[in-house]
């Protein structure tokens, strides 16, 4: 490689120094408001524990946190209650009335095919005692192949 030095061969020119720059901290341009110390109600006992190692913490005690009582639910209106209540009746009684319904137009068709097997039943009946050949009841026989019919007049 012609005007390159070789990848092991020391090289002339030094390289340039390192330039660092520090950042400027920028000052808060609002202030923070001055902390008010309030007065506890009462100074907790100032608490020391000894670590494995030797070391010393000292500090407050802190109270474990506890949970907040839970508001006591507001019992439900009983007119809520009433209207549910009266709601669920309804769409039951309405269920019912359409069984029932339903229940009557069976009855009636029943009852109305029960209606005509008797009338086809007791009209067989009466046709075959009013139509039927079963010998002589009795009564006045006229035999009308020997009548002679004058101008309207039946003469025997």
């Amino acid at each position: 490689m012609k005007g390159h030095p070789a990848v092991n061969e020391p090289t002339t020119h030094r390289p340039a120094p390192l330039v660092v720059h520090h950042p400027t901290p920028i000052t808060p341009a609002v202030q923070p408001a001055p902390v008010v110390p309030v007065r506890p109600v009462h100074i907790p006992a100032v608490t020391s524990v000894v670590l494995p190692d030797g070391r010393v913490v000292t500090g407050y005690a802190v109270a474990p946190a506890q949970p907040e009582p839970v508001a006591a639910k507001r019992a439900v209106s009983r007119t809520a209650v009433n209207l549910a209540l009266g709601g669920v009746g309804f769409l039951a009684l309405c269920g019912g009335l359409l069984l029932l319904t339903s229940f009557i137009a069976a009855l009636t068709a029943f009852i109305g095919q029960l209606i005509i097997l008797a009338a086809v039943i007791f009209g067989g009946w009466i046709a075959v005692k009013v139509l039927g050949t079963s010998g002589h009841r009795g009564g006045t026989t006229v035999n009308i192949r020997k009548a002679v019919i004058k101008r309207n007049h039946f003469h025997s």
